[in-house]
C-alpha cells in the first residue's frame, strides 16, 4: 500500500521544472521541459530533472558502470548458449534482427519504485527526442521487450529475438546512473559494445595483464561480417564504450586509447547519447 500510494502521489504531480537543460560537450543535450512524452504506465517525476543534473555534476569517472560487472557476455549481453556461434552470421546487419519501422513494444513487470519508472520513462524519451525509435505498450503485439528487476544484473539480448525477450534492471543497482538505461535499450534494438568493434586494436589496447582470470573474452573483438557502425569513426565517448577499468583485476586499466584525442576521456560515459550514437541509431533504423 505504501508503495502504491507513492506511485499514485508522482502520477499526480506532474508538474516540472521547463526548460531545464543538462549539457555534456561531445554528448546530446539532455532537455527536460513540457514537452516530455512519458509513455503511458510510466510515472512522471517531478524531481528526476534534479536527480539527474546531480548524476551528471557527481564524479562519474570515479563509479562503476554496472552494466559491466555482471556474469553474461562482456557483462550485460544475455547468452542464449549460441551466442558466438551466431554471431558469426547475425548482428546488427541481420534486418530480421531489428525492430520493423522502429517500434518497440513493451511491459513492465518489475517492482520498481516511481522515481526508477521515471528514469526508464526519461531513456524512452531521449529515443523519442533523438531518433525516430518509439517505445509503446504492448497490445497483442508477439515480439516485445519484457522490462524487469526480478534477476541479478543489468542486461539484455542483442537485437529483436522473437517473442518476449527481458530486459533486466535489477534495483537500484542498474539506477546508479541515468545512462544504464539507455545503453541496455542500445543492445535491444541491436547494437554491440564499441570498443569490440573489429578494427578496435587501431584506437585502443587491450592490457591483457590487467585482466580478471577468465574475462578477455569479453574483449573479443566482431567479425565485420556481422556488425557495422555505418561509417561512424570509432567512437570513445559512445554510451556503448566500456569504462577504461572495466573488468580489472587490479585496478589498472584493461583498455588504453591509442589515438589522442579530447573524447579519451569520455570513455566508458553514462551520461548520455554521443552524437555518433544517434547518428548509428537513425542510419540502422533510416530515419528521415
Amino acid at each position: 500500500m505504501k508503495f502504491l500510494g507513492a506511485f499514485l502521489v508522482a502520477l499526480a504531480l506532474v508538474f516540472i521544472e521547463s526548460s531545464r537543460v543538462v549539457e555534456g560537450e561531445g554528448v546530446a543535450d539532455i532537455t527536460m521541459g513540457s514537452s516530455m512524452e512519458y509513455p503511458e504506465g510510466i510515472a512522471h517525476f517531478p524531481e528526476l530533472g534534479e536527480i539527474i543534473e546531480n548524476m551528471h555534476n557527481s564524479n562519474e569517472s570515479a563509479m562503476e558502470n554496472p552494466e559491466e560487472t555482471g556474469p553474461y557476455i562482456e557483462g550485460d549481453i544475455k547468452d542464449d548458449g549460441e551466442f558466438y556461434r551466431k554471431m558469426l552470421r547475425n548482428g546488427i546487419m541481420n534486418h530480421s534482427l531489428r525492430w520493423p519501422k522502429g517500434r518497440v513494444p513493451y511491459v513492465i513487470k518489475g517492482s520498481f519504485t516511481p522515481q526508477q519508472l521515471a528514469i526508464i520513462g526519461h531513456a524512452f524519451n531521449e529515443y523519442h527526442r533523438n531518433t525516430c525509435i518509439r517505445f509503446r505498450q504492448r497490445t497483442t503485439e508477439p515480439d516485445y521487450v519484457s522490462i524487469t528487476n526480478s534477476g541479478d544484473g543489468c542486461w539484455s539480448s542483442v537485437g529483436r529475438m522473437g517473442g518476449e525477450q527481458v530486459l533486466n534492471l535489477q534495483s537500484p543497482k542498474c539506477f546508479s546512473n541515468y545512462g544504464t538505461t539507455i545503453h541496455e535499450l542500445m543492445h535491444v534494438l541491436g547494437f554491440y559494445h564499441e570498443q569490440n568493434r573489429h578494427e578496435r586494436d587501431n584506437y585502443v589496447r587491450v592490457m591483457g595483464d590487467n585482466v580478471k582470470p577468465g574475462m578477455m573474452i569479453n574483449f573479443q573483438k566482431l567479425p565485420s561480417t556481422s556488425a557495422t557502425a555505418f561509417g561512424v569513426a570509432y567512437d570513445y565517448g559512445s554510451l556503448m564504450h566500456y569504462k577504461s577499468t572495466s573488468f580489472s583485476k587490479n585496478g589498472k586499466p584493461t583498455l588504453v586509447a591509442v589515438k589522442t584525442s579530447p573524447e579519451v576521456s569520455k570513455m566508458g560515459q553514462r551520461i548520455g547519447f554521443s552524437p555518433g550514437d544517434i547518428k548509428k541509431i537513425n542510419s540502422m533504423y533510416k530515419c528521415s
